[in-house]
């Protein structure tokens, strides 16, 4: 009788462990198309398209200063990081209390100044490295902002991501491969190689300093405010960006032949970056910073939509492939919830576990009735929640 109650009990710890493992890799097991296809999920993919269409108006006016004979990406960022200030900036010098710009200065100031230079560099060193490498690498390579970025949320901010959500990140850069595909075919593998290594570093070091700047973001936005974030990156992104436009781009700016064509681009590409750093905290909140950076390896794919009608650039099949296999990468990464030391950010969490509970249930109930068939006794196996890797509490 003992080697047969032993015998159950191994069985039972089986399943529950394989049950839980199961769970651990794809969230709940009971999910249906109502559950998965939510407005919530709809939202997310709406938002994020927009910040897409927002880089999107960024690339194109680039485009359009570059070949005017504009070369200035300080003088872009400062006057981005200017009308942050006028606005969040001074947002927060109106407000009382520890929420006040002076109380957030005295404690603060240093993380928010090592945070906006990080930003500052990024935007800068993206710029520089179009000078030395070719547009494919800079694709490719700019993809390492999400690897990065998980790994410093999986250290700082506790997140703990499931295999669904891993898969789901292959699926993106898989979709970016087909991008990159579909560049070589147009024939829009261009750019300068004078100087391939050190373009490719650049392109580098700008996604490490963006995975940095976006880590921060999120944290700030989740459990401070958005308004306490911008208005931090519009006073010390407006200092930073003035000091480097001053040292670099002196000779530059005087040489700009300004006329209402230019002072046009100027101000679309500042009012795009103003409404990318204003709405992406929004999108940040709702899910996360590497399903947002997921979301916005669109961005290219509308640059070249754009780059059709106004630059001549050659269609290819490929990117409508492309643009597919991204979205359903995106799609995957947010269907399952991640996990963060916080749970109280995150409503869709909360009802992630409830599915959880749900889903526990009815595996004991599973385990229950298969051991009843085999003729076993199921006092070993009472209905209770899994613990560990299941909930992950």
């Amino acid at each position: 009788m003992d080697r047969e109650a032993e015998q159950d009990s191994s069985k039972c710890g089986s399943l529950r462990a394989l049950s839980c493992w199961g769970r651990f890799c794809c969230g709940p097991q009971n999910l249906t198309l109502k559950d998965v296809f939510t407005w919530q999920l709809f939202k997310t993919i709406a938002m994020g398209q927009a910040l897409s269409m927002l880089i999107c108006g960024t690339a194109v006016t680039c485009q359009f200063l570059a070949d005017a004979g504009v070369g200035t990406p300080m003088l872009q960022s400062f006057l981005n990081y200017t009308l942050l200030l006028l606005t969040y900036t001074l947002a927060l010098a109106f407000r009382k209390g520890e929420s006040n710009i002076f109380p957030i200065l005295k404690t603060k100031w240093w993380k928010y100044l090592l945070v906006a230079f990080a930003d500052v560099e990024a935007n800068y060193t993206v710029v520089k490295a179009y000078q030395f490498t070719t547009l494919t690498s800079i694709q490719l390579l700019d993809c390492f902002v999400i690897p990065v970025l998980m790994v410093l949320s999986w250290i700082f901010l506790k997140t703990r991501y499931r295999t669904s959500h891993f898969v789901a990140v292959a699926v993106c850069l898989l979709g970016v491969g087909a991008m990159v595909g579909a560049d070589l075919l147009a024939g829009r593998d261009q750019g300068s190689s004078s100087n391939v290594f050190l373009g490719d570093g650049l392109v580098l070091v700008s996604a490490a300093l963006y995975a940095l700047s976006n880590l921060c973001q999120e944290y700030t936005v989740k459990n401070l405010s958005r308004v306490e974030f911008l208005g931090m990156m519009g006073l010390f992104g407006t200092i930073i960006s003035s000091v480097q436009m001053a040292i670099f781009e002196y000779k530059a700016i005087p040489a700009i032949s300004w006329d209402c064509r230019i002072c046009m681009l100027f101000a679309a590409y500042t009012l795009c970056m103003y409404g990318l750093y204003s709405f992406m905290p929004v999108v940040v909140k709702m899910t996360s910073a590497t399903a947002v950076n997921l979301s916005l390896l669109t961005a290219d794919l509308f640059s070249l939509f754009c780059g059709m009608f106004l630059f001549l650039f050659n269609f290819s099949g490929l990117y409508i492939v492309s643009f597919v296999v991204i979205t359903l990468g995106f799609i995957m990464f947010n269907i399952v919830p991640i996990y963060t030391a916080d749970q109280s950010n995150s409503i869709i969490n909360g009802a992630y576990h409830l599915a959880s509970s749900a889903t526990t249930k009815q595996d004991g109930d599973i385990a229950v009735d298969w051991l009843q068939k085999e003729g076993h006794r199921t006092e070993c196996c009472p209905i209770e929640p899994c613990n560990g890797l299941c909930t992950l509490t």
